[in-house]
């Protein structure tokens, strides 16, 4: 595969097939040197003195276009050259390509490439009128040439009048194909495990020529998982959801491979790309989207992406796999901890008077450290605060609250809290941890330890009901 150079300049002719403007079987019209005109051909010049060209449709007179709905003949009213002069880039390969068709039998005509006022014959054609020719080349741009002269000359045509016949159509001249993809990843972030993001890629056609087959590939990246049914193609040809299976649009969610492809431009299908005009044509070219979420593994990272496009340049004798590649978008992932509490009592049934001893721990399980991590275990009714003793930062008995600080992916902290049980009856306590990363199973926050009191000496009626 061939990766083009990476700002070429676009070069391309216009009206190549002679579509404008339309005609209803067959039109002599003013070039685009006459501005003044109502109607015009765009693009295309003339040496002769009346600077009109003509435009056939396709079937006038039995005669098919080659491409499209109409082509032209080389020769109005009199004798001359059809011409357009492009600005070029020296040392750029140009190609060509073109039909021609005789009118009353074999007609010849010259392609003439060059300076303007020096253009060089390239190569002569003669075909008869049953039948298009089918021909391509390349013109390399020489050193200090700027402005390039792509020009058709009769040589010769049936029954010996040369401005009668040489039909033409189907004309290109000009750069390769170019795709550029543009990539972007929406929200921008940072993020939160969990949190959906949408790809955007824009693939246009900054070079002259056709992009042929173009398949964009995209690995969904380390740290998301895709969101099914997200597919779709958000501009250009074929817009619409796309489902995630193979083989019945233009695109698909591989499971195996980890990806997504979409199959994109105009006549593309579920096997093949299609074919995306340059952005003369299609100035915003075709956009497509997906959607992953933020996996777990992402937290505390940078998840990084590029997307791929192979497409071909047919513009010569056999297809050029060409690959474009866009920018890597980068989006931050904050940290995530998953703090887990675990409550505990040394006794569960005391007496009115005893000291209710509360062990708790708090661990944080990943994936990343944990800061600012607080414990919030209010003593209930029934309790009253002794003593707190811990591994780590400090208990404040007036706001309930055990205030631990960071902890290290992996760590654990404990603490032990004494109370005085002042009143009988069946008294639970909970503990809470929070901390200031995202906690990506909170259900494990959180733990209880439930202590009957009895009254003295040994009254366990406050219980019985429970």
């Amino acid at each position: 595969m061939t990766t083009p150079p990476s700002v070429p300049l676009r070069i391309a002719l216009v009206n190549g097939s002679f579509e404008q403007p339309a005609v209803a079987s067959m039109e002599i019209l003013p070039d685009a040197s006459q501005t003044q005109a109502p109607r015009q051909v765009p693009g295309w010049l003339t040496t002769a003195s009346d600077h009109m060209i003509e435009l056939w449709r396709s079937g006038f007179n039995g005669v098919p276009s080659a491409e499209g709905a109409q082509f032209a003949e080389l020769n109005a009213n009199e004798v001359s050259t059809l011409y357009q002069d492009l600005a070029t880039t020296p040392g750029a390969t140009l190609y060509w390509r073109l039909y021609h068709r005789g009118r009353l039998g074999q007609d010849t005509m010259a392609l003439d490439i060059g300076a303007p006022g020096a253009a060089v014959e390239q190569r002569r054609f003669t075909d008869g009128n049953t039948a298009w020719g089918y021909y391509t080349g390349t013109y390399t741009v020489p050193a200090g040439q700027t402005v390039t002269r792509f020009a058709f000359r009769s040589v010769s045509a049936a029954g010996g009048n040369r401005g009668i016949g040489n039909f033409l159509d189907g004309i290109f001249f000009g750069t390769a194909p170019h795709v550029v993809l543009t990539k972007t990843a929406v929200p921008t972030g940072p993020l939160e495990i969990g949190d959906v993001l949408t790809y955007r890629i824009t693939a246009t056609n900054e070079g002259g020529g056709a992009a042929e087959n173009l398949v964009l590939t995209d690995a969904v990246p380390a740290g998301t998982t895709y969101l099914p049914g997200s597919l779709r193609i958000v501009e250009g040809p074929n817009t619409g959801p796309k489902t995630d299976a193979p083989g019945d649009d233009q695109a698909e969610y591989d499971p195996d491979a980890g990806k997504v492809v979409f199959r994109l431009g105009d006549g593309a299908s579920a096997v093949q790309g299609g074919s995306l005009a340059n952005t003369e044509t299609l100035p915003a070219g075709t956009t497509v989207e997906y959607r992953v979420t933020l996996d777990r593994a992402s937290a505390g990272k940078e998840v990084r992406n590029t997307a791929t496009a192979s497409y071909e340049n047919r513009l010569g004798d056999t297809p050029e796999t060409l690959v474009a590649t866009s920018d890597e978008t980068v989006t931050e992932v904050n940290p995530a901890a998953d703090l887990t509490v675990a409550k505990a009592a040394d006794a569960t049934t005391v007496t009115v008077g005893q000291t209710v001893t509360y062990r708790l721990t708090v661990a944080n399980r990943g994936p990343d450290d944990a800061t600012g991590v607080t414990v919030a275990d209010q003593l209930p009714d029934g309790l009253v605060f002794l003593s707190a003793d811990g591994s780590a930062g400090a208990y404040d008995p007036a706001g309930g609250q055990w205030t631990v600080g960071d902890l290290a992916a992996g760590a654990t902290a404990t603490l032990t809290l004494r109370a005085k049980a002042t009143e009988p009856g069946r008294i639970t306590n909970t503990a809470t941890a929070t901390g200031n990363e995202k906690d990506p199973e909170p259900g494990n926050n959180s733990d209880s330890a439930t202590v009957c009191v009895q009254r003295a000496p040994a009254c366990c009626d406050p219980c019985a009901a429970d």
